[in-house]
């Protein structure tokens, strides 16, 4: 999430700061999440003939892959096919090992999105401690899965008021070094596989830092805190003195590339005699100052088909800054320079930013290293065996006996065409094929859970302007008569034109995910306020954030009323793409409360 905070003065501007907070303040976890894995029995062995096979580290220009139970058992040009063995021609076709994307934040539907495009396992560098027990049991099985394997850092290392505290999710901060080794045994205790840390300070347009950073002291200590405990130290930076510093403390790699300037000799010097590796997110980084490939991606007719609509949303969507060309280019240069210098170079995409998309976003990262100056080889490795061993992956990365079976069957030969990754024949995960199909969900007709044990319902999340620099907050809770009833609580605190509390719906998988709702002709619902109106806004169509739907509701305190929201024909709405129905505490800024129950979409 490295630039997401970057993206605070863009966000400024939209049209309807509702989406932003709907976006990033929704701390509960979605059902999707929270989901396990799809189970069955083990594979049945099949075998992969003729085809070219990029190891992972180096080519062979035909040979078949044996692989059995999901795994993969024999590699080279002789092997014998068991009789009674599927054989898959490969003829024409690379087989490459399932993807590694070294960067994202993986929340939602992204690792189902990622494994559709070949990525198998992501590298979260910011996530929900929530989900991590149950993604560390996924990875370790072999069962038949829907969505890619997942390592997380999950809660980062930040100050009070520093990078990762402006989403409108609570998260604890380091600001005593003499508190490091507890903080960090913290993460570790909730699942984090490695530790990450922040050095940011956000700057505004006269160049004033705008976020808190780690005093050097904490950065220092939590870094041989981490070490003591064996956990991988990596650090967020995004100017090159934060990344000299992050060297300097220890750090075993850094998880952005810095664009504020060309890196001089000394640096690059001093991360390869560290040993460190560099993720340098270059799409994101792209996207950020103007350049990014995102639409390139959505034309590309390999890749477009297996794209959501939820994806084309993301990969369409910029940061709104000036266009700043020249720290694209720094950006580009500074790899090309580490990896001149021999410096370990990871692909990874900081997917969840505003012009990325899990998946999809690593096939054009891979063409920006190549435009870098690695060779298609060297960008393979980049997505594959490279992080596998940054990270200690010993069980993928390649394509070698006992390794398992995640696999990508591509038409033509990446290794002279980087583009070729993206004319995906087959994935496979833990030696199943992906059904790489993509559907938008349908909206039913039906009531919807406000309150389901003792969780709000998987389709609510809690919404407010903290994301945009905004005070307000709001929390779900059971309403003051408990049964089923959802209350949203909190505070409206005045200083953005449109401060910003409430609840919202959501109708796909994750906040602003389209579905069709056409069969859906209105909400039905009761409501309880506190006597402030209550907006209730519709967000629909393929413009993002665009103009939503309005019906203002007033409340007299302590009432029940029966609300009905006449959905088709309102003014600004299109149910075949309906993103999300909020509702939003009005008035003048203070506490607030507000019910809702009997919640039923007719």
């Amino acid at each position: 999430m490295a630039t997401l905070a970057r993206t605070n003065p863009a966000l400024r501007r939209l049209k309807t700061p509702v989406l932003c907070a709907a976006l990033f303040a929704a701390a509960p976890l979605s059902a999707a999440e929270t989901a396990a894995a799809p189970t069955g029995a083990a594979p049945a062995s099949f075998a992969i003939a003729g085809a070219r096979v990029f190891d992972g580290d180096t080519l062979l220009p035909s040979a078949t892959v044996l692989v059995r139970d999901g795994l993969i058992a024999e590699v080279g040009a002789k092997v014998r096919v068991p009789a009674g063995t599927a054989v898959i021609d490969g003829q024409g076709a690379t087989l490459l090992p399932g993807l590694i994307d070294a960067h994202t934040h993986s929340f939602g539907m992204a690792r189902s999105d990622a494994l559709r495009f070949g990525v198998t396992t992501e590298l979260d560098m910011f996530n929900a401690s929530g989900q991590l027990t149950a993604a560390k049991t996924e990875r370790s099985g072999r069962a038949r899965t829907d969505r890619a394997d997942l390592w997380s850092a999950g809660t980062l290392v930040t100050a009070k008021g520093g990078h990762g505290t402006q989403y409108g999710v609570p998260i604890p901060t380091l600001d005593d070094p003499a508190q490091a080794r507890a903080f960090v045994d913290a993460r570790i205790d909730e699942g984090s596989d490695y530790i990450k840390l922040v050095l940011e300070e956000l700057r505004d347009a006269q160049g004033k830092p705008r976020l808190n950073t780690l005093s050097e002291a904490s950065l220092r200590a939590a870094i041989q805190a981490a070490h003591a405990r064996k956990k991988l130290a990596v650090v967020h930076v995004s100017r090159a003195e934060e990344a000299k510093l992050a060297i300097d403390a220890g750090a075993d790699g850094l998880v952005h590339i810095n664009a504020d300037r060309l890196d001089d000799p000394q640096l690059i010097e001093a991360i390869k005699r560290r040993g460190a590796f560099v993720v340098p997110t270059l799409t994101v980084e792209h996207s950020a100052y103007g350049a990014g490939n995102g639409k390139q991606l959505i034309a590309d007719p390999r890749l477009a088909p297996f794209l959501s609509s939820a994806q084309k949303d993301e990969l369409g969507r910029g940061f709104g800054w000036r266009v700043e060309p020249d720290k694209a280019k720094n950006a580009t240069e500074n790899v090309r320079l580490l990896h001149r210098a021999g410096v370990a170079v990871l692909a990874g995409t900081d997917a969840g930013n505003p012009g990325t998309s899990h998946g999809a976003s690593q096939h054009g990262e891979l063409e920006l290293l190549v435009a870098a100056g690695m060779s298609p080889v060297e960008a393979l490795r980049a997505a594959t065996s490279t992080p596998a061993r940054s990270f200690g992956l010993s069980d993928r990365g390649r394509i070698a006996p006992g390794l398992r079976a995640d696999l990508v069957l591509v038409d033509g030969d990446p290794t002279a065409d980087i583009a070729a990754t993206r004319a995906i024949r087959t994935v496979w995960k833990n030696g199943y094929p992906v059904d790489r199909a993509v559907s938008m969900p349908t909206l039913q007709p039906g009531a919807v859970a406000t309150w389901n044990a003792g969780q709000p319902g998987p389709r609510w999340v809690a919404s407010f302007d903290a994301y945009m620099g905004g005070k307000s907050k709001s929390q779900l809770q059971a309403g003051q008569g408990g049964g089923t009833a959802l209350a949203a609580k909190g505070d409206l605190v005045a200083g953005l034109p449109q401060p910003w509390a409430g609840l919202m719906l959501m109708p796909g998988p994750t906040p602003m995910a389209a579905a069709d709702a056409r069969s859906v002709r209105e909400l039905s619902l009761r409501l309880r306020g506190d006597g402030r109106p209550v907006s209730v806004l519709v967000f629909s169509g393929k413009e993002l954030p665009g103009t939503p739907g309005l019906q203002l509701v007033p409340t007299q305190a302590g009432q029940w009323q029966q609300v009905s929201v006449p959905l088709a024909g309102m003014a600004n709405v299109d149910l075949s793409l309906l993103r999300g129905i909020a509702f939003a505490a009005g008035g003048a800024p203070g506490a607030f409360e507000f019910e809702i129950d009997t919640v039923e979409l007719r």
